[in-house]
């Protein structure tokens, strides 16, 4: 079943003929008693979490005959696998990285290696390594100086690797977008490695009578019937057999067999199975639709707090009272021993009475006095033991009554304090407090006197600031009264500036279309002129072209004429020049009174 022999294209390299193997998990493939042992068969990385995501050491196949063929060590597939492995996951590099120092390490690797020195290695120290694994399967082999990145590439394709490494990645080995993909092929060479080991240590032997072996270190137990189903199994795959339906089914036949295996409990187990199944999916459902314990509990725990701070607020009221029965108790007993010292010195008088009154003899008028004596004295006790308990009643009424109002006191002294730091008056040093310490030290123990004392440091620097600040308010208001009557006066300002400017402007208008009319006139004459000056050539040429008669009268008339028309042009550019003078004058004084008036609206 499983053979190594050397290939013909390398050097005493081993190879391992491809292999098929099975999904053990299927039913029919395993007894019950077996099921840990036979799923040992990945060298106990069962449980890790990297080998759930490994590759088969055998490659990948396609299906049909056309791609089954007996080449040693590889599977001839054109097409381009991708690597499922979580390569961009520095935590499964990680472990990568560690199974490789470990191996390293355990296996007696003769240089120096740990695990910061593997996160980003050289070349050399790549070289080094892939030859120390490889030796494991082929101990002869020596990497060539030369052309090692087109070797190491081509050894991983005979074994079997299936994804394919670049020549240009065996020259930057330690680069982080290509030391991933190189240590997970180490880790894969080291795979195999176990598993070629794990096959050369083991050498079942059977026996006709027992099918089944010994069990190896690695938990495996070698079987006859098993090996005769994976022969069968290679064989139809070899043939290009998909489906192994009649084979599982005899396998499965045999193992009942041979483990006396009782359909009606198999049945059994699955209804009860089926049965456990639907009440524990029952009581999830239950499960969630009780409220959660943990906020409950936080809830509990809240109030639990909640109650804890009370009773810490009701201990400490009960110490202060306490504190206040103990002084009282105290005064008491130091009246208790007044009491007593006079009791004692009244028992010593008694004494001395009744020993004056045994000495001598009474007659009985005064026994009659003295009983009604007593009874006067017996009564007058009487009065005062109950004048005593109405004290001590009105008293303890006058305690509670002046332990209401001390905390009227302090409740309203505590108004006053936050409403005076809200007015920035306490502490002393305070904005609005002008060196006024408004702050009250109450004390109870002082007396009336405290009441003149806090009227004389409170009353009357609060009574200067009222007024003082009552002084400001009634300036500011007289301020305000005299911006409002200069509001007003500067907006009746603005509207007669306002009405001006719109009179000045219709002026302007006005002198601005005299001025038009004014050009168009002057305009006129001047074409008058010059159409009288063209007629006056033209008669002047008429006359030229004559025969000199009548040229001195011509000339004469001629010179009157030009006499007049520069008289007629100085006249209009004199007028035109006074005119042009008096609107720029009057274009000024506008915009100067313009000026001003928008000064005076902006102030």
């Amino acid at each position: 079943m499983m053979r190594s022999s050397v290939s013909t294209g390398g050097a005493g390299r081993l190879s391992m003929q491809e292999l098929r193997s099975q999904d053990l998990n299927r039913q029919g493939l395993y007894t019950p008693q077996n099921k840990e042992k036979f799923g040992k068969l990945s060298l106990n990385r069962s449980t890790s979490a990297t080998s759930e995501r490994k590759v088969s050491v055998f490659g990948k196949r396609t299906s049909g005959p056309g791609s089954r063929n007996s080449q040693l060590g590889i599977f001839s597939t054109s097409e381009k696998i991708k690597d499922p492995r979580p390569l961009n996951d520095k935590t499964f590099i990680q472990q990568c990285i560690r199974q490789l120092c470990e191996f390293l390490t355990e296996n007696g690797y003769a240089y120096s290696i740990s695990m910061k020195s593997l996160q980003a290695p050289s070349v050399k120290d790549f070289l080094k390594i892939f030859t120390f694994l490889y030796s494991f399967l082929c101990p002869s082999y020596e990497l060539p100086d030369t052309k090692f990145e087109e070797e190491v590439p081509r050894i991983f394709k005979d074994l079997g690797y299936p994804f394919a490494l670049s020549k240009s990645s065996m020259y930057t080995v330690g680069a982080p977008h290509t030391w991933p993909h190189i240590v997970a092929a180490l880790v894969w060479l080291i795979d195999c490695i176990k598993l070629y080991t794990a096959m050369k240590e083991s050498s079942p032997s059977f026996d006709d009578g027992h099918p089944w072996g010994e069990e190896t270190e690695d938990g495996i137990m070698h079987n006859k019937l098993f090996l005769e189903y994976t022969i069968k199994c290679y064989e139809g795959f070899m043939s290009g057999v998909d489906s192994y339906v009649e084979i599982n089914a005899e396998l499965q036949s045999k193992l009942k067999d041979i483990f006396n295996v009782d359909a009606s409990k198999l049945e059994l187990l699955a209804a009860k199975n089926k049965a456990l199944t639907e009440q524990i999916a029952r009581l999830e459902k239950d499960r969630e639709k009780e409220p959660s314990r943990l906020e409950s509990l936080r809830k509990l725990k809240a109030s639990l707090q909640v109650d804890v701070q009370k009773y810490q607020a009701y201990m400490s009221n009960l110490e202060s009272h306490s504190a206040i029965l103990d002084q009282k108790l105290k005064s008491l007993d130091e009246d208790i021993a007044r009491l007593e010292l006079e009791c004692e010195t009244i028992k010593r008088e008694n004494m001395h009475l009744q020993n004056t009154v045994d000495n001598q003899k009474y007659s009985v008028a005064d026994i009659e006095r003295i009983n009604h004596e007593r009874n006067e004295l017996q009564q007058t006790i009487n009065k005062l033991t109950r004048d005593l308990q109405d004290e001590q009643q009105q008293l303890w009424n006058e305690e509670l009554k002046y332990a209401r109002g001390k905390e009227t006191i302090e409740a309203q002294l505590t108004e006053y304090h936050k409403l005076a730091r809200k007015l920035k008056l306490i502490p002393k040093g305070a904005e609005n407090s002008r060196g006024y310490d408004f702050e009250i030290k109450f004390n109870p123990e002082a007396g009336a006197n405290c009441l003149v004392k806090y009227k004389t440091q409170v009353y009357v620097p609060l009574k200067e600031l009222l007024n003082q600040t009552e002084e400001e308010i009634n300036k500011v208001l007289h301020k305000k009264m005299g911006l409002e009557d200069t509001l007003e006066q500067l907006n009746i300002m603005v509207t007669e500036n306002r009405r001006n400017v719109r009179t000045l402007k219709e002026e302007v208008q006005k002198l601005d279309d005299l001025y038009q009319h004014k050009v168009k006139e002057d305009e006129e004459e001047d074409k008058k002129c010059a159409n009288e000056l063209e007629s006056l050539e033209k008669h002047k040429n008429l006359l030229e072209r004559g025969v000199n008669e009548g040229l001195s009268e011509a000339m004469d008339e001629l010179d009157t004429i030009q006499r007049e028309y520069q008289l007629v042009v100085q006249n209009t550019s004199e007028e035109r020049r006074k005119v042009g003078n008096n609107l720029q004058r009057l274009l000024e004084m506008v915009a100067m009174h313009v000026g001003s008036v928008e000064e005076k609206v902006v102030l």
